[in-house]
């Protein structure tokens, strides 16, 4: 009765939010219902391991939810991401139109940019350059998520998204464990995605089909909010809020926060935490942790600010309306930050059940080793919760310590374990249920049967191909 319990949970979760339903409310009554089959105690679940689970998980991830969407939303008011996205699109012009949009989506999420605020300047950028190259609009989306979506959010080393923090506090990893690996799927992925971008454009181009012009669509879907909230680390409602900067940056002041970004990061992460003297953690009074739980946040959350410091340094002037943009930025991080600890809080609550060692002995059992059952455990929950982030850390929360004891007895650098759950968490996620991909047709004024097939052949096959070689390298030569 306990194994039906989890499954009704997990099926209540995803049904209704499926249906739009918001995870505030869908994660603790579904945890409940699955308590509830077990014949477990459901007001010591809700206040003792529902709540401490998503308490945790704030605990350690708040501040880059509230840093990762101020920089965001004053990356947009000040106009930074418009102007590198135009300068892209200038210098690589209308042959290269795909190439362009890929680029300058790549280049600001990898900075550090919301993947929805990239979104929502990207579009219409977009839009006026397939226009003139007369490359179909079903593209659009497929070439915005290749940018925005996968290399630059699971792969590339270095990057601040939050997908690529979770597994630092279970792994004692860094924001760039195991690079190589990272680049080496970086490429595939990227090369995968403009030769099949390639290939599509080319095709549609022979039989005569052109960018076909009409008017903007609206989001006129009620529930995307609910949808959205759980794909990314931005509440895609403070878009509209806050105030434009009237002139925008040159190309480099809109670059340099960007810059700062991956560089702190990096010099945080590799030069200044290990040569800190930070034994004093160990203490209660601190948690009793140790940095390699706690450092690869610290390493993001400098990062962030330095660039936030940067970018008003630079672009003071230009905002007028600063307290607007800034409170935006904050009110963006709330709802997204409480729904994914929702998430976590479910996964809390089915992890402790006693039927999930039936669940947890499935898993482990499957074939091929530790990497591989990682691979398909955080998948699973990441496609079932239509999030990357609250798919992953469900996964770690319930099996990370397993698979970093695991990783002992096969000889596996944890780096590596780092890499796979970020890869797996950013494949299934991009199913068509999901937030940002509900939005990011939306907005390109498509339909899932314009556009959906060649997104899902960029974010999702292209994902599991370098998935496949990162897994395949990673157990033949290790982590590198």
């Amino acid at each position: 009765m306990g194994l039906l319990g989890i499954l009704l949970g997990l099926s209540l979760l995803m049904w209704l939010s499926f249906r739009g339903w918001s995870i505030l409310l869908l994660a603790p009554a579904a945890a409940m219902v699955a308590a509830a089959a077990a014949g477990e105690p459901l007001l010591a679940h809700l206040t003792q391991t529902f709540m401490e689970g998503g308490a945790q998980f704030l605990a350690q991830f708040f501040p880059l939810f509230l840093f990762g969407a101020l920089f965001g939303k004053l990356m947009e008011d000040s106009g930074s991401v418009e102007v590198i996205a135009r300068v892209m699109t200038e210098k690589l012009g209308t042959s290269r139109a795909v190439l362009a949009v890929v680029l300058a989506g790549a280049i600001v999420t990898y900075g550090g940019v919301s993947l929805f605020v990239a979104i929502f300047v990207l579009v219409p950028m977009a839009q006026g350059l397939f226009k003139t190259a007369g490359i179909t609009r079903r593209l659009m989306p497929a070439a915005i998520a290749l940018g925005t979506m996968t290399f630059t959010m699971s792969a590339l080393p270095g990057t601040p998204a939050l997908q690529n923090a979770i597994p630092m506090p279970f792994f004692g990893t860094t924001p760039f464990a195991a690079p190589g690996l990272g680049i080496i799927a970086a490429c595939i992925m990227l090369a995968f995605g403009l030769w099949w971008l390639g290939r599509v454009e080319k095709a549609a181009r022979q039989s005569g089909e052109g960018y076909t012009a009409h008017d903007h669509a609206e989001i006129d879907d009620p529930n995307l909010r609910e949808r959205a909230t759980v794909a990314s680390e931005f509440d895609p409602a403070e878009i509209p809020h806050g105030k434009p900067a009237v002139t925008a940056p040159s190309f480099l002041i809109a670059l340099l926060p960007l810059i700062v970004v991956i560089l702190v990061n990096l010099t945080t992460s590799v030069f200044v935490l290990p040569r800190l003297d930070t034994s004093f953690l160990a203490e209660e009074r601190w948690g009793a942790t140790s940095l390699s739980a706690v450092g690869g946040v610290w390493a993001v959350v400098v990062a962030l600010l330095a660039a936030i410091v940067t970018l008003l340094t630079l672009n003071y002037r230009r905002l007028n309306s600063l307290r607007a943009s800034m409170d935006a930025g904050a009110n963006a991080s709330v709802l997204p930050a409480l729904s994914v600890a929702s998430l976590v809080g479910f996964g809390a609550v089915i992890a402790a059940l006693p039927a999930f060692a039936l669940v947890r002995d499935w898993v482990l059992s499957i074939e091929g080793g530790p990497l591989v059952s990682l691979a398909v455990a955080t998948n699973i929950l990441a496609a079932l919760t239509g999030s990357a982030s609250g798919g992953m850390t469900i996964a770690l929360d319930a099996l990370g310590e397993t698979y970093l004891g695991l990783a002992g007895e096969y000889g596996i650098d944890p780096a590596l374990l780092h890499r796979v759950a970020v890869m797996s968490a950013g494949t299934l996620d991009s199913l068509p249920h999901n937030g940002a991909v509900v939005t990011l047709l939306a907005v390109c004024g498509v339909t899932h049967r314009d556009s959906y097939f060649d997104l899902f052949m960029v974010a999702i096959v292209g994902a599991l191909i370098a998935l496949v070689a990162v897994i395949a390298l990673g157990s033949t030569i290790g982590s590198f």
